[in-house]
């Protein structure tokens, strides 16, 4: 009974964020913007806690970069992946990987890789070669265990253009 309880919970912890994040995205819509490039913020959740005993749920992260151009390719210069405490956990990206117009690219975090913890995030910096439309760089976290499923989407945040 108690273990029915706590998946009820869940699913509606999951159902009311999902609604959340997407009436969010709705309502913080923008107009259509340019750019020569910039340094991202992109929230990840290696986990998350539930019950009355904060019990961890690992989640898996997919970290994703579209050129949303139509006409020019963009350049991923970084893509750094810090733990809660803001300690560099990882580089992904080595060399300066170009997107070609419309094309994207994805990094993925296994389930079982906890090292990020809870309030893990990426640094992504790309640039262009002439002002393109800004591309779309989100992580999509995902999980199931026990029959139950989450997934939801957190959206980059500019922190730094390009100079």
């Amino acid at each position: 009974m108690k273990q029915r309880c706590y998946q009820h919970r869940l699913a509606m912890f999951c159902i009311v964020f999902f609604m959340l994040v997407s009436f969010g995205n709705a309502w913080g819509a923008s107009e259509k913007s340019l750019s020569d490039g910039q340094k991202v913020y992109v929230s990840v959740y290696s986990n998350i806690y539930y019950g009355d005993r904060s019990k961890p749920f690992n989640l898996a992260a997919m970290l994703t970069v579209r050129n949303t151009d139509q006409k020019y390719p963009l350049t991923i210069l970084q893509a750094s992946y810090y733990d809660s405490d803001g300690l560099l956990v990882r580089e992904y990206v080595r060399d300066p990987v170009q997107l070609g117009p419309i094309a994207s690219s994805h990094i993925y975090v296994k389930e079982s890789d906890t090292s990020g913890g809870s309030g893990a995030n990426f640094i992504v910096q790309w640039k262009a070669d002439h002002m393109i439309n800004e591309p779309i760089i989100e992580c999509l976290m995902t999980g199931l265990a026990a029959g139950q499923g989450i997934s939801f989407i957190c959206n980059g945040r500019v922190i730094e253009e390009h100079d």
